[in-house]
């Protein structure tokens, strides 16, 4: 009696142990191994992933291929200060507020309206202003000085280093304010106009840099891109 309950009682435990195991795996035939190993050859013949760049244009691509010349050399690029939108802004904020104060007097049950306008004028000439500062590009090279001016349609004007007379540093009260300055370049004939470098940072260290850009022009120095 006994070793039939040990024999069951086996039974029983093997029975709940043959429950616990896992699941055994589906085998691959021979057909699958080697689909699955070309498919790892190629991956590795192949190499790691190239991601393709997005299509942008830099300003560099843009300089080179519509303004820079053969063997041209970039020795200085820059753009006006941000200060300059602000001081573009300055008359319209002027006119709003004088807009403003008359609605209020005059007009003492309309003062919605003249607030309005103010805002929407100082915000256009806001616009306007962020738009030629974008548009605004000074570049010197070791061949010219070059100005891009322009909002819908840019302007190129470039002097020769070699044809310019002199350059003049200038500073308003605003831009002295600021610790910011202009740079007058003024050709020796009246067949190229004038150029002026406005409102940008450290004045006095552009203007030494141009001014010795023209100088080893003139005496036909080679420039090694570093002055």
């Amino acid at each position: 009696m006994k070793d039939r309950l040990k024999s069951s009682s086996l039974k029983r435990f093997w029975r709940g142990r043959r429950g616990l195991r896992a699941p055994r795996r589906a085998w691959a035939g021979p057909e699958t191994c080697e689909m699955v190993a070309s498919e790892a050859v190629g991956v590795a013949a192949s190499g790691p992933a190239v991601v393709a760049p997005p299509a942008t244009t830099s300003m560099a691509t843009l300089l080179t291929r519509h303004i820079l010349r053969d063997g041209e050399i970039i020795l200085l690029i820059l753009k006006p200060s941000l200060w300059t939108i602000l001081f573009g802004t300055l008359p319209a904020i002027g006119i709003a507020l004088i807009v403003m104060i008359s609605t209020r007097l005059w007009l003492p049950h309309h003062v919605h309206i003249g607030i309005e306008v103010g805002v929407m004028m100082v915000a256009c000439r806001a616009a306007w202003a962020v738009l030629n500062w974008a548009g605004r590009l000074y570049l010197l090279t070791d061949l010219r000085i070059v100005r891009i001016a322009g909002v819908f349609t840019p302007l190129i004007h470039d002097i020769p280093l070699r044809k310019v007379a002199r350059t003049r540093l200038t500073t308003s009260f605003r831009e002295r304010l600021c610790r910011l300055g202009s740079i007058e370049i003024i050709p020796e004939s009246d067949q190229w106009p004038w150029s002026v470098w406005q409102t940008i940072a450290k004045p006095g260290e552009i203007h030494e840099t141009i001014r010795r850009s023209v100088a080893r022009a003139k005496q036909g120095g080679c420039f090694s891109g570093r002055l």
